[in-house]
């Protein structure tokens, strides 16, 4: 009877060191990893959150700008990092789609534990003024007229890249992407006309396209961004079926206990629901999700799947 009793005490004093590491968490500030450069649209999501979860959890909140080779630097660091839920990735579908197109060194479906959509936005096809075009057809007939149009985007091969060679696909013309390292120097390019289109997401080209200093042909959701209504969809636009949203999310890696992806998702839940915050993504481009840990880990691997096909079909390789 005193061994039984001495294994039951055991167990339980097993099962309660978990849970007092998770109501200890966080007990100094936490690394957030964001795999792009400043200011572009992960970067200021993740921030405006950031700043939310200081207040709430009581720590500060430290972003990491770790960028390079489409994101993979920053998503192997997380993936690499312990899992005692003081480092948090915060990343686009770079995840699902990457390891399609790149030779990893790691496999990050295996290695990250999906805790949360932030959020969805569109890619949007942006033109400079100069280059005289202001609909997708006008673009389309100018393509056919001068192959082979660069165009930029904020990483190399990904979503960005993927969404406008299937629009040259079904159209029957030729672009060429001029890859950046992230959304912002892509912009800046684009801005001053060194490159006259850019495959983008939402967040950093609605300030210039307000101001007129850009000009935006399509975005690639199933239906208008509720914070560009005026801009029409790729299907609108007459490329039909062509539908990708581009989507943030925030991981931890595998092994983090599950009390603390509970607590990351319950208080980021929270930092959507906030009017503030809510108007400040849509304002940037970017529509707020949140929802269930399951519900995001289902949208990674969908779109794992959705990625592999695009690539195969649209033989599509990194440089």
């Amino acid at each position: 009877m005193v061994k039984l009793r001495l294994v039951v005490a055991l167990l339980a004093l097993l099962v309660a060191i978990p849970t007092a590491k998770a109501q200890e968490w966080p007990n100094r500030p936490v690394r957030f990893i964001v795999p792009f450069p400043a200011g572009g649209s992960t970067d200021v999501a993740t921030r405006v959150i950031g700043e939310y979860l200081s207040r709430a959890l009581g720590q500060q909140i430290v972003v990491e700008n770790k960028s390079g080779a489409n994101g993979n630097i920053g998503i192997e660091a997380a993936v690499r990092s312990a899992a005692d839920g003081y480092t948090v990735l915060v990343v686009s579908d770079a995840v699902s789609s990457n390891p399609h197109v790149y030779k990893m060194n790691v496999d990050p479906l295996k290695g990250l534990t999906p805790v949360i959509q932030l959020s969805r936005q569109p890619m949007v096809l942006a033109a400079h003024p100069s280059l005289g075009v202001a609909s997708l057809a006008e673009l389309i007939a100018l393509a056919k007229q001068q192959p082979g149009l660069r165009y930029a985007t904020g990483s190399g091969v990904g979503a960005q890249h993927m969404v406008v060679q299937w629009f040259a696909s079904i159209a029957g013309i030729k672009l060429e992407q001029v890859p950046y390292r992230g959304g912002a120097p892509a912009l800046n390019d684009l801005i001053a006309g060194h490159v006259k289109l850019g495959s983008l997401g939402s967040t950093p080209l609605i300030p210039h396209y307000k101001a007129g200093t850009l000009r935006l042909l399509a975005q690639s959701t199933q239906k208008r961004s509720p914070s560009l209504p005026d801009v029409p969809t790729y299907q609108e636009a007459g490329i039909k079926g062509l539908v990708l949203d581009q989507w943030l999310g925030v991981f931890v890696p595998v092994g983090t206990l599950p009390a603390i992806v509970t607590r990351l998702n319950t208080e980021i839940n929270k930092a959507l629901a906030e009017a503030a915050i809510r108007d400040g993504f849509l304002q940037s481009g970017q529509e707020p999700v949140g929802g269930s840990a399951d519900a995001f880990s289902q949208l990674v691997h969908g779109d794992f799947d959705t990625y592999a096909r695009l690539v195969r079909e649209l033989n599509i390789k990194a440089d």
